[in-house]
């Protein structure tokens, strides 16, 4: 008897550890795509017709394409600190655009995404673009052990470069370490002052192979005959080629996938296209007939194919949730002479939208939303529902069952029906903060009065600022350019008062 109550008690158990394996399973895999700078009619899934995107058309015509789909802010380090952290970015100083060598700016002990899925059992990675701060302090080491970092706010693997590719250190950086180091050449960085005495774009434009056309720093330390943010000396075997970044980051990504694809997964590939420096693979250069802007944006088409192609080669494709957007609209002239301009040949990548990156007009924030899960989400679905990268966090802790403490990712709302194609209205309002902030419900915008200047005359886009506040109706003034505000005071104080709300929680 005893040994028949064994047996059972032992069928009992591999029964149910099978059952476990089963459902985590059935857990789908989720890869979020977040790329740099890529504006609302950038892709031919929302209307554009000079630029050929077959690969993400075909993940929009598969899933669900968002019309009004938000970043928080205009500009990169905001978006992502929100998108990490579940909060607005005007929660936490020192949110703006950061420096290459600037400390990590996203709490080690709240809720992240990442931490989200590592509790949901999930193995976390992040490869590409970072630009949220690396280490306790400004003054780093970069030829020894760098954190915290991305391991210290929860992914369990990381390749990354530290912010952004115009920015130094322009050097791959794998977990807490740099790859390449030399003991013999060691890697200096400072924002403050020139170090070494490695060219400069301002003392020697004539190595330059990408020449500067704006007063945006780009002048400083040359590196692969492009003028960077900052100085740099040492680390020559560090240092990476910008023809062979993106290439480098889609090997590691797919590699991640091949190694990891049998449990569930969270990846974030941080793209950095069509962000500058824009120094496209060979492949690529000349093929959209729009400059290097357009190539770098065929190249992250190309790159997104490629990912797919992973998950369909490993079977994991049908179960799998993949998350397209970008962390603000677009900028053409963004500090080199590479086409964006004089090659734009028609294309729009601003869409109906003013404004574009650094604006708090619609197209500084208002981008590409696509998610597609082929076993889940009916293919084909267009949305208006209002829905933002903030809310990610929320959504997916929701549907993975995972607890944070209240006070933590207070901005973060669960959307997820909204996700998954079920509800079409979304959130109710969503603050953006841009410079100057505003506030966006029931397709009225409202802008707070600032001092800030109108245009920003280096890039050549409408910022939003006005010493009045401004109020537009989006539903028949998609471009913002008749201020409604004098003749509606009771929306304005409607949507004013939801802004004072959010700014004393």
């Amino acid at each position: 008897m005893k040994l028949v109550n064994h047996y059972i008690i032992s069928l009992l158990t591999l029964v149910g550890s099978v059952t476990q394996v089963a459902g985590q399973q059935q857990k789908p895999n989720v890869v979020l795509i977040y790329v740099d700078d890529l504006g609302y009619g950038d892709l031919g899934s929302y209307g554009a017709t000079k630029l050929n995107t077959p690969n993400l058309d075909a993940l929009a015509s598969e899933g669900i394409r968002f019309t009004n789909g938000h970043a928080t802010a205009a500009t990169c380090t905001p978006s992502r600190y929100s998108l990490m952290t579940g909060n607005y970015p005007f929660r936490q100083t020192g949110t703006g655009i950061l420096p290459g060598d600037a400390k990590l700016i996203i709490p080690q002990d709240k809720i992240t995404l990442p931490k989200v899925f590592k509790d949901a059992g999930y193995q976390t990675a992040v490869i590409g673009k970072w630009h949220l701060g690396l280490g306790d302090q400004v003054d780093k080491d970069w030829n020894g052990s760098i954190k915290p970092g991305p391991l210290e706010v929860g992914y369990d693997y990381s390749f990354i470069f530290p912010a952004t590719a115009d920015r130094v250190p322009t050097v791959f950086l794998e977990n807490h370490h740099v790859l390449g180091v030399n003991k013999a050449d060691p890697i200096m960085v400072s924002y403050n002052k020139k170090v070494g005495s490695e060219p400069t774009g301002k003392e020697n434009p004539e190595l330059l192979k990408m020449k500067n056309s704006l007063n945006h720093g780009h002048d400083n330390t040359i590196v692969n005959g492009i003028g960077r943010i900052g100085w740099m000396s040492g680390g020559k075997e560090a240092k990476w080629v910008d023809e062979e970044l993106t290439l480098t980051f889609a090997d590691k990504a797919i590699r991640f996938i091949q190694d990891h694809y049998q449990k569930p997964f969270f990846l974030t590939y941080n793209a950095t296209e069509p962000h500058v420096p824009r120094m496209p693979a060979t492949m690529f250069k000349g093929k959209s007939g729009l400059g290097y802007r357009g190539d770098a944006i065929l190249q992250l088409d190309y790159t997104v194919g490629q990912l797919v192609k992973t998950l369909k080669d490993n079977k994991v494709y049908e179960n799998t949730i993949i998350i397209f957007s970008s962390d603000n609209g677009p900028v053409l002239d963004d500090g080199y002479d590479d086409g964006a301009v004089s090659q734009l040949n028609g294309h729009n990548p601003f869409g109906p939208y003013s404004g574009g990156k650094y604006s708090a007009f619609e197209a500084g924030t208002r981008v590409p939303f696509i998610i597609s899960w082929p076993k889940m989400i009916k293919k084909g679905t267009t949305s208006d529902a209002l829905v933002c990268q903030v809310d990610l966090l929320s959504s997916f802790a929701s549907f993975l069952n995972v607890k944070y403490p209240k006070g933590e990712a207070v901005d973060s709302e669960n959307t997820w029906r909204s996700f998954m194609g079920k509800d079409l209205v979304g959130r109710s309002y969503l603050i953006k903060a841009s410079g100057t902030l505003s506030v966006l419900k029931d397709n009225y915008k409202y802008i707070k009065a600032g001092k800030g200047a109108k245009r920003n005359s280096l890039v050549n886009i409408e910022l939003g600022n006005d010493e009045v506040d401004q109020l537009y109706d989006l539903r028949t003034d998609k471009g913002e350019k008749i201020n409604i505000a004098k003749n509606n005071p009771e929306k304005v104080n409607e949507l004013k008062a939801i802004l004072e709300k959010e700014m004393n929680k």
